[in-house]
């Protein structure tokens, strides 16, 4: 397959960049655009790789009634607005077709859909990069740099409890439609937003949703801004810098009291029962001895750092993090290696300066490898 999903006859060779950037959602893009800006040709100096069939990232998977006026906000990529955006469409949708413009209006030629199965060091200390399609071929790349940009939701995150729960059991990622639930007790685990619309959304299809969370629900009345949002990342970044895990984005950011939840609130919908102490069968038993008869499980329970394809450089610290430099970028024990969408570029105002770091940097460490035009035999 070409950057544009042709066929072509060389997928088993090995194809030079001076950087490959993996995953293109907001990170990856923002990294693609600013390399561009340091004189990096798309598709010649360096490639762009994406498992997704289509452009959005992880937002082309989201159920259709997450519209737009329940996303907290999406940041606008470098050198793009995001305009007109109708509250009541799908924010799949509405961010598949502005990434999507992104990419073609700037020439991005994000290849796809290539997911990247590993990536390691060759003995001349170039990073070995290997994708497969769906259809089983495989593509090797050799750079000189490596921006991971994956994310976490190939990772989806399920805590343990002992007993076992004899229903239907689902993940955030795995969420239908709320119509899909009609009739049926649900409960709803985790304390970020997605699970407060899994309720609200729930009740107004006719199930009856239970909240439980490992700790009381923090509603927050500061206004989600960028000052708030540089705050967060502040408080990840000490994490990250120490090679601990990343926490999760609701213990370092609470939920928004929003208008459009308040009638929930008030009503007592939103309260949570408290946290798990065992799965009983047919439902569960609460950390406060009460037991509920449950149809459903969802695990609204989070994500973890989607870097599996890192295994063979040896990333993570014995802490379970990743160790990154001062820059929040570059991962210490892997010169050359960068991180955009991890910590506290995690959210998509942090990903896209992390975008801008993380290709200055890449473009700084190869500066002495030639563009794959410069590499053509003459004649």
């Amino acid at each position: 397959m070409d950057t544009f999903g042709m066929a072509r006859d060389d997928e088993t060779s090995v194809i030079e960049r001076r950087v490959v950037v993996i995953g293109a959602g907001q990170a990856g893009l923002s990294t693609a655009y600013y390399l561009q800006h340091e004189g990096l040709v798309a598709g010649e100096d360096f490639e762009v790789l994406d498992a997704n069939p289509t452009p959005g990232g992880a937002w082309s998977h989201r159920w259709d009634a997450l519209t737009f006026d329940w996303v907290n906000g999406v940041y606008n990529l470098p050198g793009s607005r995001l305009v007109d955006a109708d509250p009541a469409e799908p924010a799949r949708d509405v961010v598949k077709r502005y990434y999507g413009e992104y990419e073609r209006d700037r020439d991005l030629r994000v290849s796809r859909p290539w997911r990247v199965m590993s990536v390691e060091r060759d003995g001349d200390d170039r990073f070995v990069v290997r994708a497969q399609h769906p259809s089983g071929a495989v593509r090797t790349y050799l750079a000189g740099a490596v921006v991971s940009g994956t994310g976490t939701w190939d990772r989806p995150y399920v805590p343990w409890y002992p007993g076992h729960f004899d229903g239907r059991q689902l993940h955030t990622r795995d969420f239908p439609e709320p119509g899909d639930f009609a009739g049926q007790r649900v409960l709803v685990v985790g304390g970020g937003i997605s699970a407060v619309e899994f309720v609200v959304l729930l009740d107004a299809a006719g199930a009856t949703p239970i909240w439980s969370t490992r700790t009381p629900p923090r509603w927050r009345d500061v206004p989600f801004d960028t000052e708030w949002g540089l705050a967060v990342e502040n408080s990840v970044a000490q994490r990250t810098r120490a090679g601990l895990r990343p926490l999760s984005v609701v213990a370092a950011t609470g939920l928004p009291r929003s208008p459009k939840l308040l009638p929930a609130i008030a009503s007592g919908l939103l309260t949570s029962r408290g946290p798990i102490a065992r799965l009983v069968g047919d439902g569960v038993e609460f950390a406060d001895g009460s037991t509920e008869s449950v149809d459903v499980i969802i695990w609204a329970t989070g994500f973890r750092a989607s870097i599996g394809h890192l295994t063979g450089l040896g990333v993570r610290e014995p802490t379970g993090g990743v160790l990154m430099a001062d820059d929040d970028v570059s991962v210490v024990r892997v010169p050359g290696l960068f991180l955009v969408g991890y910590g506290r570029s995690a959210s998509t105002l942090g990903a896209t300066r992390a975008g801008r770091r993380a290709a200055r940097a890449a473009a700084a460490a190869t500066m002495d490898l030639r563009s794959a035009a410069d590499r053509l035999p003459m004649g």
